[in-house]
């Protein structure tokens, strides 16, 4: 991986650690493309902070942000996700391994109501 990418999955990965982003994510997710304030009204914050949270999903390309009158409307970008996907399928392989392989010991361990 060069450097460029790195710094990008590294962008994406610093968004995705906070609960507010999460959470503006889930809500331009499940309600599509929202002005600032329609996002600001599901926050006890102020909307400079708001932004500030708006600025690094922007940044990590998570969210595009248009123009419309004074209005800013923010969209998800979920490419940048499918990557953080693709990075995490190998370790959710190793784990259903690992689980695959716990329930086959389990599977030859004796059962414990003998009469």
């Amino acid at each position: 991986m060069n450097g460029t990418s790195a710094a990008a999955e590294d962008r994406v990965f610093a968004a995705l650690a906070n609960a507010t982003r999460r959470e503006v994510l889930r809500l331009l997710r499940d309600g599509g493309p929202q002005p600032v304030q329609a996002l600001a009204d599901h926050f006890a914050m102020r909307r400079p902070s708001l932004s500030e949270h708006l600025k690094v999903l922007k940044d990590a390309g998570l969210v595009s942000e248009q123009r419309s009158g004074r209005q800013r409307i923010y969209r998800l970008e979920a490419a940048p996700l499918a990557e953080v996907q693709d990075w995490l399928h190998p370790y959710e392989r190793f784990w259903r391994d690992r689980m695959k392989g716990l329930g086959a010991l389990l599977d030859r361990m004796p059962d414990d109501d003998r009469p």
